[in-house]
């Protein structure tokens, strides 16, 4: 039986991290259908038929104007409340549009602040436990939102904003394990990883569609918190900060990681951060500009695609779940093919480093931007509408060989710092983006103000990738190291190290050498003894 690879075990232990990482986003996101009373909507008697008549094409997705009955579910919550006889909304939140948008964007208020600390603490104390608490307090908090929702709005706010806050660290600290376990010319594929959020998306999104369908919304937090936790006891169990601390590990897997990672990583710990060299390097911010964009149009979509479906096409919980999560799969298996071609572009030597980062932005960001575009004009029509939010979406899986990939090509040992950089900066979009879709809707639910929505997002990112592919570039750095930088043919030829020298044979052939060459000096010993 083949002994499975570590880095197989931390590709899957990323990706199923990743997962709980957004299920923790976005459970709010499609729960607060349901918790809000639904406010009776501004589309015309035409538009709603159409799309009832569009909707009913779709097996199972049936249009409802509002199927939940809030004050008729068993909670548990509803029970102690009414046991402690404390008085709540029995008939569904009265939160206006405002509110709402002020409560799904309440997650990245300060989810910023902790993206730079978080590449730094890795460094420090290893992304085993830096991203494992980062999960694990967001997931513990689940467990609270049910009941706090009821006490007070307020209080939901507020740990809304400390479970962003405290999961901020996990996406730089990443960067750091990635950087020491990932040869150069695997690392589009293994960032692929990270796209594990889209399947945390679009699996969770028709779940908890169904959860809150079949009992309530509270469910949801639930099933989060428990999910979390099994994957927080598999995670310290399975997953290790280096190879060299690995206690598992094959010596040939783990000596061919080191050689390919050759100087740009260093083993031991590096000088001082190169700060000034990181905050005027023109590639860094080139990544920021296209993060920023990405994460604009991603985080619009992810965010308001529930409330845009229910509300504009006037869909159940059910459909609501099933169509905002089905684009994010579709991300995933995009970013999976798309890593694959660019392992290949850079194995074969078809496109430099930088030209294949910059093809990845330029789809992930720039093409994504003209459907988006697409959406805004036609997004009137229900079908349209489907196709259109999906393909957008499908386009951002290439984030993973654009961005996130030359973020770890420019500095292997810092690339927690720059990803925190880039975090604390294109990571705004997650709650400006909100805020301004809050001010454009607030009492006016209609076609043409979603299509100024969709018309500024898609300027975001059309603009930021233009940015990109004109200016960025995916070297290593000089300051990487404070040392001269390691060319791409060299990085290529420690990639096919593996292939051209077996490296289990080339261990056992070693052992075989230091032996022979200790008979030879016993039996030289021997001889001059006897002389």
């Amino acid at each position: 039986m083949a002994e499975v690879e570590a880095r197989t075990v931390l590709w899957y232990m990323t990706f199923i991290g990743f997962i709980v990482n957004y299920m923790l986003r976005i459970n709010l996101n499609i729960t607060i259908v349901d918790m809000i009373v639904t406010p009776a909507t501004n589309l015309t008697n035409a538009t709603l038929a159409t799309n009832a008549s569009q909707l009913a094409t779709v097996p199972g997705l049936e249009s409802s104007a509002n199927d939940s009955a809030l004050n008729q579910r068993y909670s548990w919550e509803r029970q102690f409340l009414d046991w402690a006889n404390i008085d709540y909304e029995r008939d569904g939140f009265h939160w206006n549009e405002r509110e709402q948008s002020n409560l799904l964007g309440s997650f990245f208020w300060v989810h910023w602040v902790l993206q730079l600390p978080g590449g730094i603490l890795a460094r420090k104390y290893g992304t085993k436990l830096v991203f494992g608490l980062a999960n694990g307090i967001g997931v513990f908090c689940c467990f609270l939102i049910p009941i706090v929702s009821y006490w007070s709005y307020g209080a939901l706010l507020c740990l809304r904003v400390f479970q962003g806050f405290v999961t901020g660290l996990a996406w730089p600290s990443m960067h750091v394990l990635t950087a020491k376990w990932i040869p150069p010319n695997e690392r589009s594929k293994f960032v692929s990883a990270y796209l594990g959020s889209s399947v945390g998306v679009a699996v969770f999104y028709p779940i908890f569609g169904y959860i809150i369908d079949w009992s309530s919304w509270e469910w949801v937090y639930y099933i989060c918190g428990v999910v979390g936790m099994l994957w927080f006891v598999a995670w310290q169990f399975l997953v290790i900060d280096s190879p060299a601390q690995h206690p598992r590990i094959a010596q040939s897997e783990r000596r061919y990681i080191e050689k390919s990672l050759g100087a740009s990583v260093q083993n031991s710990t590096p000088g001082p951060t190169p700060w000034k060299q990181i905050a005027c390097s023109r590639p860094v911010w080139m990544n920021v500009v296209a993060q920023w964009g990405g994460i604009w149009g991603l985080f619009t979509l992810m965010t308001h695609g529930p409330t845009y479906f229910r509300l504009i096409h006037h869909w159940n919980i059910r459909a609501t779940g099933f169509l905002s999560g089905m684009p994010h799969l579709m991300r995933m298996i995009f970013a999976y093919i798309f890593s694959m071609f660019s392992d290949y572009l850079l194995r074969t030597d078809r496109l430099s480093r930088t030209n294949v980062r910059k093809l990845a932005t330029g789809v992930c960001c720039g093409v994504k931007g003209v459907v988006v575009l697409a959406l805004a004009y036609f997004g009137y029509n229900a079908t349209a509408a489907i196709v259109l939010v999906a393909v957008a979406t499908m386009f951002h899986g290439a984030v993973s060989s654009g961005p996130l990939a030359s973020m770890v090509d420019l500095s292997p040992n810092y690339a927690g710092i720059v990803l925190g950089v880039s975090g604390m900066i294109g990571g705004m979009p997650g709650f400006i983006s909100p805020f301004i879709v809050g001010i454009l809707t607030q009492g006016n639910q209609t076609i043409d103000a979603w299509k100024n929505v969709f018309m500024l997002t898609a300027a975001m990112l059309i603009g930021s990738g233009v940015l990109y592919v004109l200016f960025s570039e995916s070297t290593l750095q000089p300051w990487n190291s404070g040392s001269n930088s390691l060319p791409d043919p060299g990085l290529k030829e420690l990639q096919s190290f593996e292939e051209k020298v077996p490296l289990k044979g080339e261990l056992e052939a070693d052992v075989k050498e230091k032996a022979k060459e200790e008979e030879e000096d016993k039996a030289a010993s021997k001889i001059k003894s006897q002389n």
